[in-house]
């Protein structure tokens, strides 16, 4: 692993016992001595500590005004920019002219510039794609010097108030900046596992103390890269590289609720996007596919590229799959043709040579616990 990055927090996650593998060009904690399956079960229950400064942290600061940049930005996706408020957080989707999503992404408008999040692996490409597009409005201004953790579970108000009291009036999808002992926390009420949460960017100089802070407390645990996957996709959230690509449209997968009213045809400021043609398409016409979830019958977990069949006709193949320690058995997603996407549907997937029976199920598997 010479060639990788290192987190500033690498040898806090090497001090826990931490089990470091390459995933999007880092040394990356993929569990600790606990193991997966208890990391997530505590993060369910309790509470759990992740560390995402892999990320992309990227300021989009306007020459003049936040309606001119919003405005541009929604040239790059089909989401409304404009209509997002003060302190308030949203999904989005940069597409591309075919359609297709290049990454997916938080942006927050904190009154004077938006903050966006994108994904590691995507981070540079985002950022080229981001300054060419929009640096007649704006600077897009990569942030190099924050770290970015992940505090989820039930009991993550608890613990980080007592570092930031004024996570407690926050709402999901708030954002606030809280001034701590650890210097300002540019804090979201969010997160990628179905529990409520909050990511915290924190500056690289502040990031251990805080951690250290946290993982102190008796209810906050370190959690890696492979309890991380397994709540998301018991959450039934969509992984950029798997469950979604470039050549794949918000529509088939299932993400057209981020797509606004002002957007949609009739709205305010319809199309006008990257790839709108098709989007617009699938949105009064539906998408030849869809992405469903997958309950495997028995214990055996289907994984990423199992093929799926309806009868002897080959139809797909599976974009996640594994074990759900909260639902206590196999899950997965994939695509389908939506003439078999509906609940309930028989499906098999081949596993070692054989067929074995799987259903659609809907989505997610495990319910989600956001502070609305």
């Amino acid at each position: 692993m010479t060639d990788l990055l290192r987190l500033g927090l690498h040898d806090l996650h090497v001090e826990r016992g931490a089990r470091m593998v390459p995933f999007a060009g880092y040394e990356m904690p993929v569990q600790y001595q606990a193991g997966v399956m208890a990391e997530h079960l505590h993060c369910r229950a309790q509470a759990g500590l992740f560390d995402v400064s892999h990320m992309g942290q990227v300021i989009l600061r306007p020459r003049g005004t936040l309606a001119e940049t919003a405005l541009a930005f929604e040239a790059l996706m089909p989401v409304d920019v404009l209509g997002l408020g003060e302190g308030r957080q949203r999904y989005g989707l940069l597409t591309n002219d075919a359609g297709g999503i290049l990454d997916d992404l938080m942006f927050a408008n904190r009154g004077d510039h938006l903050f966006v999040v994108v994904n590691a692996a995507c981070k540079t490409a985002d950022i080229a794609h981001l300054t060419a597009h929009l640096s007649g409005v704006c600077d897009v201004a990569p942030v190099t010097d924050r770290a970015l953790l992940a505090l989820q579970g039930p009991l993550a108000e608890a613990a980080l108030a007592r570092i930031a009291p004024g996570v407690a009036a926050m709402r999901f999808m708030d954002v606030a900046v809280i001034d701590t002992g650890f210097a300002d926390l540019w804090i979201s009420r969010s997160g990628y596992t179905g529990e409520d949460g909050f990511e915290v960017s924190v500056a690289a100089a502040q990031a251990e103390g805080l951690a250290r802070a946290l993982l102190a407390m008796d209810d906050v645990a370190p959690i890696g890269l492979g309890a991380r996957d397994s709540l998301r996709l018991e959450a039934g959230l969509c992984l950029y590289g798997h469950d979604i690509d470039t050549a794949t449209s918000p529509v088939e997968a299932g993400l057209d609720w981020a797509i606004g009213k002002a957007r949609r045809d009739g709205g305010a400021r319809a199309g006008g996007f990257a790839g709108a043609e098709r989007i617009m398409r699938e949105l009064r016409d539906g998408p030849a596919r869809r992405r469903v979830g997958l309950r495997p019958d028995g214990r055996a977990p289907m994984r990423v590229g199992t093929a799926l069949f309806d009868g002897e006709t080959d139809i797909g193949t599976i974009t996640s799959g594994g074990f759900g320690p909260s639902v206590g058995a196999p899950v997965a997603m994939g695509y389908v043709p939506a003439a078999l996407a509906a609940a309930g549907t028989a499906l098999s997937g081949a596993l070692r040579g054989k067929r074995l029976p799987l259903t659609v199920a809907p989505l997610p598997f495990h319910p989600t616990t956001y502070k609305r």
